[in-house]
């Protein structure tokens, strides 16, 4: 073998062995995503966006389950992606809901302020 011969096969060698590599470790960057995915509908769920946010809940739920197909096909980068997205309609969902309950607690709130601003009121007005 001549020496040009002996350098082309090492230099496709080498590519060849960093492409399944690079292949290779995709899945753990993808195994991660999808984890953290799960862990932010869990979590977006345990805040009630299933209630308050139920298309953006329904929306990430599918996308999780979509990114776990792909995972089991291999498809890491599709699993990547769909876990990413489902995080995002996960994060939607539960700020979705921590608002809505904010928004009751001050109309709660309101209300109260408004009987008690009454009954200040008819206590004053017996008083004189």
């Amino acid at each position: 073998m001549n020496k040009k011969l002996k350098i082309s096969i090492c230099g496709a060698s080498a590519i060849a062995m960093s492409m399944l590599l690079g292949c290779g470790s995709m899945k753990a960057p993808a195994t991660a995503e999808v984890a953290v995915s799960k862990s932010a509908v869990e979590s977006a769920a345990g805040e009630g966006a299933s209630e308050f946010a139920p298309v953006e809940m329904n929306s990430a739920r599918e996308k999780l389950a979509l990114a776990n197909k792909a995972m089991d096909a291999r498809d890491y980068k599709l699993a990547a992606d769909l876990a990413t997205q489902a995080q995002a309609d996960a994060r939607l969902a539960q700020a979705k809901a921590k608002s809505v309950k904010a928004q009751k607690a001050a109309d709660a709130l309101q209300e109260d302020i408004r009987v008690l601003r009454e009954e200040l009121q008819r206590t004053n007005r017996q008083t004189q």
